[in-house]
């Protein structure tokens, strides 16, 4: 059996031929540990001297945004770890935050574990599958197995959407993936300021309303050092493998208004003096060779960024505000790590923990070329947008950062934030996949298993799980609780930790997300564009030399056909080796959902007590089609009798001064119905929700058969809106309406109320069972 930093018998690993300091390391004793215990899960105490693990990954940071890698923002607690330990300044990863999840805890390329998108889909081929297999375990499985207490907070998006209910079997929930404790958001994103389902261990809380002056990031921090802090009081010697997934700097980006003051006026001169200025800092730090250059602004159709020259004063100022929030978030990050490393060193812990801070992937784009104060709006992708779609909303500069906006920045800010590198995030070029890297480990330092300073070497996602097991002096095994288990993708760098000169033991990768490929090998890179619905072919390729031009400026494809063809040959061995067909198209294909859910779109009633119905589940409900909410009342009274969603977008029925009203929240634009008077007794309340064409809503409220309401038509809620699941007699958390959240919080109804029944109608026009229908239907005349 082949060692985790050893080269794989394909040759595809390169670990040179230096001593391996690890060598007599507690925990391998010259043999490995397949070969000491046989029986794995019995191993019930781990090897002598096993540090604690503790794995910090942020979400959409790019490769400058912290000051060990050129930022202006002030990191202090990354600035110190970087000191001690080592920055890997060739570290690639993943262009989407989900495959990048899976490869880095399982060591496995994210196609074979079933992850080559994002887990909001479920199209039914075995690269989709979201879900980790029995015979690929994870890290947190392994360490535990070995003796460790395992503990994951924040974000997690191994579950598909569909399986983030509270009926579901958790199959791949953090618990069943070998943590002991979890406390977070199973899904991609959340409000920062009134998260939309937190779950902790197995079950989602059942929260009314957030207290003043909560916030996710310093709330999940707490829950981490509370679970170290009470293993601690519990058992002082067993370690801990702690996997602190951030959701920050992911959108919408929210921040603490003191965080933001910290940085008012900071980005007044604009994103290309911010560039300039990051990349002179990169080339001072030794982060690249002399010669490196820096380049254009990106001016790829619907990628491109203006010159900040070039944009109103206006524009300036506005953009200006979304940068501010952005730094905030990250000075937020390091404050709330140097809670956590503050904990360890007053436990004693900090000397013999080695902490890994990393991002998922790059710096986005998502926030478009204006960025948006509308996120959800912002973030649809449907073919058939109307004109009149608005991507954003005219909203008070003074609201943006705050609970009352969900916000991103203009992609010139995602172009900064990638800093030196080309493109974004979900691109194969070095802006998607090239992002910082810190690894510290005082005891380690001294022991000389790593030495301090920074690293060339390319090393991939899929390293740092045989990495860590390295590190706390364990083998990866062959076979697990009978079952044999799938062979790893990633090679372990400890040679490369202890020693500056050795070698990369990563030699080749492949890469693919939504159609954009790459291939690296020896320095080389072979890497796409891609331009979703176009034909695949040899054209998209470009070759960078990136052992000497880093940044991707100079394509070689011309000059080199021979090593085009011969890597273009070894991305597409590889794609058929790891399950990355079907490759994206204009079909529709990968949009498919199970057909299993679609029981999930049968009529639903709710009773009073029901905890909020998850949001996946909700939107299938009313998604793309019309839709009737039946309200029953036993005896009227003041409060909320149905919400769906939040300050993103979302509706809401509810009683005031004795009148019925209806709130629709348009993606942040607020409409409101005034309903009539509400006597006391019995009715029967019915919101009526039309699907029209152009992706709109004709709504009329009634009670007891008497339209009292039909307000003009609104703009659908579809994609991620509404985020926040369906709430009866309450309207829960971030509200539908502010000013009426202003007026009463959370507003739970005070009358007598039987149930909301929700009966989902036919697809509306512009739904794809509709389009797919009207299809089949020419096709039949045709014939």
């Amino acid at each position: 059996m082949t060692t985790s930093d050893s080269p794989a018998p394909n040759g595809r690993g390169n670990a040179g031929t230096r001593r391996d300091p690890y060598d007599g390391f507690p925990g391998r004793i010259g043999r490995t540990f397949a070969e000491s215990e046989p029986a794995w899960p019995r191993r019930t105490a781990p090897p002598p001297r096993a540090p604690n693990i503790v794995v910090v990954l942020v979400d959409d940071m790019g490769y400058s945004d912290i000051g060990p890698f050129g930022s202006e923002i002030a990191t202090p607690t990354l600035a110190a770890l970087a000191e001690e330990g080592v920055r890997l300044t060739n570290y690639h990863t993943m262009p989407l935050c989900s495959p990048a999840r899976a490869a880095l805890l399982t060591g496995l390329n994210p196609h074979r574990v079933g992850y080559a998108m994002v887990a909001n889909s479920d199209p039914g081929f075995p690269g989709y599958g979201m879900e980790i297999a029995d015979d690929i375990p994870t890290l947190a499985e392994l360490l535990h197995d070995a003796g460790y207490a395992t503990y994951a907070v924040g974000k997690w998006h191994l579950v598909r959407d569909s399986a983030s209910n509270a009926a579901d079997d958790r199959n791949n929930w953090p618990l069943r993936k070998g943590f002991d404790r979890y406390y977070g958001v199973l899904e991609g994103l959340t409000s920062l300021f009134h998260p939309h389902q937190l779950v902790r261990d197995n079950s989602p809380l059942d929260i009314d309303e957030f207290p003043d002056g909560y916030y996710y990031t310093d709330d999940i921090t707490d829950q981490a050092i509370s679970m170290v802090k009470s293993l601690r009081a519990h058992d002082p010697d067993k370690p801990f493998f702690l996997y602190l997934a951030h959701n920050a700097v992911h959108g919408p980006l929210q921040a603490k208004e003191e965080d933001i003051a910290r940085h008012r006026g900071r980005y007044d001169e604009g994103w290309d003096v911010l560039r300039e200025r990051r990349f002179a800092a990169q080339l001072a730090d030794g982060l690249f060779p002399p010669g490196t250059r820096l380049p254009e602004r990106n001016s790829e159709a619907g990628l491109d960024v203006p010159a900040w020259a070039g944009l109103t004063d206006e524009q300036r100022k506005l953009y200006a505000r979304y940068m501010e929030v952005y730094a905030a978030l990250v000075d937020n990050i390091d404050q709330n790590l140097g809670r956590l490393t503050e904990t360890l060193e007053a436990l004693g812990e900090l000397d013999n923990t080695v902490i890994v801070f990393t991002s998922d992937n790059g710096g986005t784009g998502e926030g478009g070329a204006e960025g948006t104060r509308s996120y959800f709006s912002r973030f649809v992708h449907h073919p058939a947008l109307p004109g009149d779609w608005t991507p954003d909303v005219d909203r008070d500069p003074e609201l943006i950062g705050g609970p009352r906006s969900l916000v991103h920045y203009p992609r010139g800010w995602g172009m900064a934030s990638n800093t030196p590198f080309r493109l974004y995030k979900g691109h194969t070029y070095a802006g998607g996949v090239r992002v910082p890297f810190v690894l510290s480990w005082p005891k380690g330092a001294r022991e000389g298993l790593i030495a301090p300073g920074l690293r060339t070497q390319y090393q991939y996602v899929t390293d740092i799980a045989p990495t860590l097991l390295r590190l706390a002096g364990l083998e990866r095994p062959a076979e697990r609780r009978g079952v044999t288990l799938q062979e790893p993708d990633g090679f372990g760098f400890t040679p490369v930790l202890a020693d500056a000169e050795h070698r990369s033991t990563h030699r080749e990768q492949y890469c693919e997300m939504t159609g954009n490929r790459s291939f690296y090998r020896d320095g080389h890179k072979l890497v796409t564009l891609h331009r979703p619905g176009t034909p695949y072919d040899d054209s998209e390729w470009a070759l960078y030399d990136i052992a000497a031009d880093p940044t991707e400026i100079h394509d070689l494809a011309a000059e080199h056909p021979h090593l085009v063809a011969e890597l273009t040959a070894s991305w597409e061995e590889a794609a058929r080796r790891n399950g990355v067909f079907p490759l994206p198209d204009g079909s529709g294909a990968l949009a498919r959902r199970n057909p299993a859910e679609r029981r999930l779109s049968r009529p639903l009633t709710l009773l009073p007590g029901t905890p909020e119905l998850e949001r996946y589940r909700s939107s299938r409900l009313i998604a793309l089609r019309s839709f009737e909410i039946s309200v029953v009342l036993d005896e009227a009274g003041e409060g909320v009798l149905v919400s769906h969603g939040d300050q993103g977008g979302g509706y809401s029925l509810y009683v005031e001064d004795g009148r019925l009203h209806f709130a629709y929240n348009e993606y942040g634009v607020l409409h409101g119905s005034d309903a009539g008077h509400l006597t006391r007794g019995e009715h029967v309340v019915v919101l009526a929700a039309a699907a029209e064409r152009g992706l709109r809503w004709g709504f009329t409220v009634s009670v007891d058969g008497e339209v009292r309401a039909a307000p003009p038509s609104v703009h659908q809620l579809i994609g991620m809106a509404p985020f926040q699941g369906i709430s009866v007699g309450i309207d829960r958390k971030s509200p539908v309406s502010w000013p009426l959240y202003e007026r009463h919080r959370s507003f739970r109804y005070r009358g007598r109320l039987r149930s909301v029944t929700y009966r989902p109608g036919a697809p509306g026009p512009d739904s794809p069972e509709a389009v797919a229908a009207a299809l089949r239907e020419a096709a039949a005349t045709f014939e």
